[in-house]
């Protein structure tokens, strides 16, 4: 019996770029859920894949499907897999972990020392069909927008790196527009935070992030952080800073205008080290916590903030047909664009 195709959107070469493929459908093995994708989002590192960057070339191998970020339903059981359904609505958690080191154990499996990445580390969801663990799968409400739904992988991080302090009436500064920047303006502007203010250089994103009601999103390279501190009443500095850039410079800023005692999470990841003024940080004495992906509770508390009005459409820009992926790839990477949205529920004629 010939094996069954289906698309899939590859990493053909160690190279720049990506390819749609024929590659074979996977078989849902003992313990494992396969997946029919309906809809699909593109992530920033799905554009360091397709870059090839040096981060990408330590983890991914050609010819591997890639992409994380995606909502299906669920099309075949493996053996010995309860408590799912043929028809139901899922995501999944990305990573896959071993399940009995120290972290595993203690819950939080984002620290995982043996993660293997979907998309990243084995084959994603850039497909018709993805394969995963039963114990990755994620259960999503029928009521939700799947659009929105395609990107809670990229939305967990934004949870993760917003709630992890106390928000209600504290004054919020996020360094770095990008989607999951203004993910985690939305987040704190609906968890109870007096101001929100966000930075960057991009006026693209910046505008999106209006949108999503923030109470000022500031050009740091036509305005005075400081004196929009001013306008809107912030006297001591912030309580509560989001780094989400990367960047040497907009991190520094953030140490510069914290309140002392203010809290500091950081999900930026920079393409080189950052020097750090040190006296800030001890003198003032702030509070700096890394994010490394999402907590298993992002989920729950992604889909209840949706339910509950926190609206995450403006994020999306534009959505493509998946055999449109590299128009895609292309507003991602023209930096005016948000979250990408690619649909896998029609086969294109043509």
């Amino acid at each position: 019996m010939s094996e069954k195709l289906m698309d899939a959107i590859i990493k053909p070469v160690a190279g720049v770029g990506v390819a749609l493929a024929k590659v074979p459908v996977p078989v849902a093995g003992p313990g494992e859920v396969l997946i029919k994708v309906h809809k699909t989002a593109i992530c920033g590192s799905d554009v360091h894949i397709f870059d090839w960057n040096d981060w990408a070339a330590q983890h991914v191998k050609p010819g591997m499907t890639i992409g994380h970020e995606y909502v299906g339903e669920i099309a075949a059981l493996g053996e010995g897999v309860t408590g799912l359904h043929i028809g139901q609505r899922v995501s999944g958690e990305g990573h896959i972990t071993c399940g009995h080191c120290r972290n595993c154990r203690n819950g939080d499996i984002q620290w995982c020392k043996d993660t293997f990445g979907v998309g990243v580390d084995r084959n994603g969801a850039f497909a018709e069909y993805l394969c995963i663990p039963a114990s990755n799968v994620i259960p999503i409400d029928e009521n939700l927008d799947e659009d929105v739904v395609a990107f809670f992988d990229a939305f967990g991080n934004a949870t993760h790196t917003a709630l992890m302090w106390s928000l209600v009436g504290e004054d919020v500064l996020i360094t770095g527009a990008g989607p999951i920047g203004i993910m985690a303006a939305g987040i704190c502007k609906f968890a109870g935070a007096r101001r929100v203010v966000i930075t960057d250089l991009n006026e693209y994103r910046l505008d999106l992030a209006r949108k999503m009601g923030v109470d000022a999103a500031v050009n740091t390279g036509k305005e005075d952080l400081t004196e929009v501190m001013k306008q809107l009443n912030i006297v001591e500095g912030f309580d509560v800073g989001l780094e989400m850039s990367g960047n040497g410079h907009a991190f520094n800023q953030m140490l510069s205008v914290m309140r002392t005692g203010g809290k500091i999470s950081l999900l930026g990841l920079g393409n080189k080290p950052i020097p750090v003024d040190m006296n800030y940080i001890i003198g003032k004495g702030l509070t700096l916590q890394g994010i490394y992906g999402r907590k298993m509770d992002t989920w729950h508390q992604m889909s209840y903030m949706v339910q509950g009005g926190l609206d995450m459409s403006p994020i999306i820009t534009h959505r493509y047909h998946y055999t449109d992926f590299q128009k895609g790839f292309d507003a991602m990477k023209s930096g005016n664009s948000g979250k990408v949205i690619l649909d896998w529920t029609t086969k294109k004629e043509g």
